[in-house]
């Protein structure tokens, strides 16, 4: 279904120019010199400005220090950086969030918190902690208890603690909250337990819930008559992932999780044409009114998705230029179901929707209706098992973050290339337990290889480069105004590349699997890059051939590392 307006004005008509020229960078609200959000600004672009470190001088980088996070397995975060103080969280909770000195490493102050025993039993996909959140001297810690806790930014007092859901339910925070203005807004997971997912506003002074926004619409709700009965219930659409932020329109940008269960017939059709139950506003993306939560426009990518594909993947933000000069307004989000979709991110208009990976669960997508164009063969049923579909439901893309450079106006895209064979099976509720309905096995995809670095032209709509990896579950992106894009494998390399070409330039093996994305920052003028190592254990485990490669490779590991250029 294409994006609607909650609201009564019609969509505005916007054509998108083709060819397109360069990106062009979004309004940068953070110092060139700190990282202070997890995509370093609201635009969640991962690009910093900062250029000491280039492609002619990069291979000369050299640790400048390193900090050992106390927790094994599955380390995420992406460190901030504000002011010379570096905030880093550990995985398990997080164990410990680290304040440290930016340039030596030596520690501030840490917050360790007490958890229950029990949370490991809740949390779906691991004990994963992707990072804090920082603004107006405060550090906002979400948990995987489901509390919200907020943290003088100088000292590490607790200034307040609020629960945002029981994790008994299958519900963890695992991604940090964005900030806007004095208001607080978080998810969380859920998706896989039956939880029913929401986004909510929290005042950044006192912890008090502003507001809460149901990502299911339920009986009598705009969009009730989207799920099967009363499914929406307990229908998911999680909000575990980041959301984005544009200052101009006011307006937050989040993912939502798959419908619960993944066997459509307890909540669509359970047939290869889901008509009108489409579960919304699962695997979608929504706008958001931060001063409200109220839904300006939605946008459904995997309508009744029964492959897990989510659609929780974070949204970047940018100004595209149309040949005419015009101005394209753009949120773009690579998709875990395999497509590359652009909006105008006014509007909730679909611009372009491409495959960045291979794909067959799809022939194509109709941009003009807002739909995929359906292989039936591939859609799963408790009648026809879906064999050899690709992407699997590991995703093209999973969590793990791009990044977008307004020089070259590339996205750089950590995909994966895993196929999978699933059947349904018949499925009940039970709180607290994970809630499929379906068996499945993954394997490799076409080509040879699991992994694939692209560098993504929105604009010409096909891949300026790429590099094939053979294993999948690659780290996150970040890209340079010193033409460097950095990234680093699931082996436990890191590297830097030229951003135009593609080539190979710097390269160090940190000792684990890394997942998260590289940050970058200034003191005393001096340039840094910080990268946390620390494999991610659960999802490699379901991945076949794959994951056994991967934890043969790369052992568990947690640690912050923080290179500069040798003198």
């Amino acid at each position: 279904m294409q994006a609607k307006l909650l609201a009564t004005a019609a969509l505005a008509a916007l054509v998108l120019a083709t060819p397109m020229a360069m990106g062009q960078s979004f309004a940068d609200e953070t110092k060139p010199a700190e990282w202070a959000t997890y995509g370093r600004t609201y635009a969640n672009q991962r690009y910093t400005p900062l250029k000491q470190i280039n492609d002619q001088n990069v291979s000369k980088l050299k640790l400048a220090w390193a900090l050992q996070l106390g927790s094994l397995r599955s380390n995420e975060a992406t460190p901030l950086m504000v002011g010379d103080t570096l905030y880093v969280s550990s995985s398990w909770g997080p164990k410990t969030v680290f304040a440290v000195n930016a340039k030596t490493g030596r520690i501030k102050w840490q917050y360790q918190p007490e958890l229950p025993d029990d949370m490991i039993q809740f949390a779906c996909c691991d004990v994963d902690t992707r990072g804090v959140a920082y603004a107006n001297g405060k550090i906002f810690v979400g948990r995987l208890d489901s509390h919200l806790v907020a943290l003088d930014a100088e000292t590490g007092k607790q200034l307040w603690d609020t629960v945002v859901v029981d994790y008994k339910q299958g519900s963890a925070i695992t991604s940090p909250p964005i900030v806007v203005r004095d208001i607080v807004i978080t998810g969380f997971a859920g998706g896989d337990y039956g939880a029913r997912g929401a986004l909510q506003g929290y005042d950044a002074n006192t912890g008090k819930k502003l507001w809460k926004t149901w990502l299911t619409a339920g009986k009598g709700e705009p969009n009730g008559d989207t799920w099967k009965g009363d499914s929406a219930e307990h229908g998911g659409a999680a909000a575990w992932n980041v959301g984005s932020y544009d200052p101009k329109t006011d307006t937050v940008f989040w993912g939502t999780s798959n419908p619960a269960p993944w066997n459509d017939a307890v909540r669509s059709t359970g047939g290869p044409d889901w008509g009108k139950l489409t579960n919304l506003y699962s695997a979608s993306t929504v706008a958001l009114d931060p001063k409200t939560g109220a839904i300006k426009w939605w946008f459904q990518g995997t309508p009744a998705d029964v492959w897990d594909y989510d659609g929780v993947n974070e949204h970047v933000l940018a100004d595209l230029k149309g040949a005419d000069g015009s101005t394209i307004p753009a949120v773009m989000k690579a998709d875990r179901d395999g497509f590359l979709f652009v909006l105008n991110r006014e509007t909730g208009k679909l611009l372009s929707a491409d495959p960045y990976v291979p794909i067959n669960w799809a022939k194509s997508y109709d941009v003009a209706k807002g739909v995929p164009v359906l292989d039936p063969a591939k859609r799963v049923t408790e009648s026809n098992p879906g064999q050899d579909v690709c992407p699997s439901w590991i995703g093209g893309k999973n969590w793990q973050p791009m990044s977008f450079s307004p020089d070259t106006g590339y996205l750089y895209i950590p995909a994966n290339n895993l196929c999978t064979n699933s059947k349904d099976i018949p499925i009940e509720y039970r709180r607290g337990v994970f809630y499929l309905g379906q068996d499945f096995s993954v394997f490799g995809g076409p080509g040879g290889y699991n992994g694939d670095l692209v560098a993504w032209d929105p604009v010409s709509r096909k891949p300026a480069w790429d590099i094939k990896l053979p294993l999948p579950y690659n780290g996150g992106t970040m890209t340079t105004a010193g033409n460097l894009v950095f990234f680093g494998d699931i082996t436990g390399m890191f590297h830097a590349l030229n951003a135009k070409t593609g080539q190979s330039l710097w390269q160090v093996n940190l000792g684990s699997g890394i997942g998260a994305g590289a940050m970058s920052f200034e003191v005393d003028g001096k340039q840094y890059v910080g990268i946390v190592a620390g494999r991610t254990v659960s999802q490699p485990a379901a991945m076949g051939d794959a994951g056994k490669q991967i934890a043969a490779l790369t052992p568990e590991g947690g640690t912050l590392f923080v290179f500069t250029l040798g003198e």
